[in-house]
């Protein structure tokens, strides 16, 4: 994922996005976004600047372009807590997620 980090995108942003996968492969991951570069650290961070909580399944799902963003947000497979501006920059900052 971080793979598909674009730089251009993400001016400007200092964050922490925390991620939260259920059920089989699921885990606790974060993405430090910090003078346009992106690092993934596993495990939970200390004060994220929003939390994203879903399936392993779905996100996989989200990440390949098989599950829309909004529809697993309106439909609460995707949980959002903390920063929903932030979320929408992620969409274009990251390529492949979420959509």
């Amino acid at each position: 994922m971080v793979a598909a980090f674009d730089p251009e995108q993400a001016k400007g942003v200092n964050a922490i996005v925390q991620l939260n996968t259920t059920g089989e492969g699921g885990g606790a991951h974060h993405i430090n976004i910090e003078s346009g570069r992106a690092e993934l650290v596993d495990g939970i961070a200390v004060e994220p600047t929003v939390t994203i909580t879903t399936t392993a399944k779905d996100w996989l799902a989200i990440v390949a372009g098989e599950l829309d963003t909004t529809k697993a947000f309106m439909t609460g497979k995707l949980i959002v807590d903390g920063d929903m501006m932030l979320m929408m920059r992620f969409q274009k900052m990251f390529n492949e997620a979420p959509r």
